[in-house]
């Protein structure tokens, strides 16, 4: 029996088939620039955290309310989807180092101004192209990664993934001292030269593009083979969007607010920053352990599992606000939600052109921020109305089950391949 030419990790050579030495999935070399990849998306993905970390003292230093203070955590989110989108277009022509290393350069000159904004309309400006520079580290990330595997494609997008988390546990232990004792201000300069120094090498280190063979449409270049969906890719793409809406809009509440909850609790910064931290650490557990999963059961099933799960752990926010039961409750979140948005990138792998991956991934994270950024501003709004906490939790749950919704959908409009050797790929 010959191997298939067009399977990537094969070359025709007269009568016989060799392995192609420059490219084969799941390879020695696919798991090291998955590792490469993981470091660049924890530098880059600072730029989703500090706004976060920051958010009670940009509101005492410029004295303004919750809600308005949370716009700036807002222009984060659409400079970070927007960045998803645009840059994701690039990854697909150019290959994700040159994306890279001009994403570290952006985020040294977004941290930048930020540390010199004199009000918040110029700190949300600085937040923007932030925003746009973080982005590289997540849904182009995930895209390039992606055309390195397939038998194991879905732990390598979650591991990929984990670095934007591996970022929001790490960075938060990291500048807690500087928070509390040099100020917002400073850590921003700091976290400007870091971003620079250390992307710019990172990049250098993923300048190979991924081969034709990766991006050639055959079975193989999917885990459960050429997965079709009883509807238009158009529809697909809006479903998977809506959803993401959805799920995100329930996921920034505890994310974007879990600090500034903690202060009006009287637990103060440092254990809310510990709290995101003990979050985001189970977040990346969660996207190991679903990134498994979707290899198994597929990225339908495994997005609609965390979101179910997701939905559940909201519930608990609402009876427990001890400080030792929100540290609890905060874990039980972070490994119910982490692997939820990565497996988005997986339905797409799955369903849509390898082509488009970078476009197609960076729509559906586009809309993941989307309810993000309305979810981040939603919770301040209902806070500054209601004064509690209480009522924006319940409008997480509400959205949450809309996600569940259309993820329920999705699952019954679709099919696994009928013929046999796709479904053995």
């Amino acid at each position: 029996m010959t191997a298939d030419p067009n399977l990537p990790g094969t070359v025709r050579k007269g009568p016989r088939e060799r392995p192609l030495r420059e490219f084969t999935a799941d390879s020695s070399y696919s798991w090291l620039r998955l590792a490469v990849s993981m470091a660049a998306g924890t530098i880059a993905s600072i730029g989703m955290w500090a706004i976060v970390l920051v958010l009670p003292q940009v509101q005492a230093d410029y004295g303004l309310a919750r809600g308005e203070t949370s716009m700036a955590y807002t222009a984060t989110m659409i400079g970070f989807g927007l960045g998803n989108l645009l840059l994701g277009r690039l990854v697909d022509r150019f290959g994700i180092a040159p994306v890279l290393a001009g994403a570290g350069v952006a985020l040294a000159a977004g941290f930048g101004l930020g540390a010199l904004a004199n009000d918040i309309y110029q700190f949300s400006a600085a937040q923007l192209l932030i925003g746009v520079a973080t982005a590289a580290g997540f849904g182009p990330l995930i895209a390039d990664v992606s055309h390195w595997f397939v038998k194991r494609r879905g732990i390598a997008v979650a591991a990929a993934a984990s670095g934007n988390y591996l970022a929001g546990a790490i960075w938060p232990v990291v500048l807690k001292g500087v928070l509390e004792g040099a100020g917002w201000r400073t850590a921003f300069l700091i976290i400007a030269v870091v971003c620079v120094a250390a992307l710019l090498p990172v990049a250098a280190m993923l300048r190979r593009r991924p081969p034709e063979t990766a991006l050639s449409p055959s079975p193989a270049n999917a885990p459960f083979g050429q997965t079709r969906a009883a509807m238009s890719p158009l529809m697909l793409q809006i479903l998977l969007a809506t959803a993401g809406v959805g799920c995100c809009i329930a996921m920034a509440m505890p994310q974007v607010h879990i600090v500034a909850y903690c202060t009006d609790l009287g637990y103060g910064v440092g254990a809310g920053a510990q709290m995101l931290s003990v979050m985001l650490t189970g977040g990346i557990i969660s996207r190991l352990t679903f990134g498994f999963i979707a290899d198994r059961i597929g990225g339908v099933k495994t997005v609609l599992l965390g979101s179910t799960l997701q939905c559940l752990a909201l519930f608990l926010y609402i009876p427990f606000n001890g400080l030792a039961s929100l540290y609890v409750v905060s874990a039980i979140f972070g490994l119910s939600q982490g692997g939820i948005v990565p497996n988005y990138a997986v339905i797409v792998r799955e369903y849509l052109p390898a082509r488009e991956a970078g476009r197609r991934v960076g729509i559906v994270i586009l809309a993941t921020v989307v309810g993000m950024a309305i979810g981040g501003w939603m919770s301040g709004w209902i806070y500054d109305v209601t004064g509690s906490y209480q009522a924006a939790f319940i409008n997480g749950i509400a959205w949450n089950m809309m996600n569940m919704a259309v993820l329920a959908f999705i699952l019954f409009r679709t099919r696994a391949p009928r013929e046999p050797q796709l479904a053995a790929a």
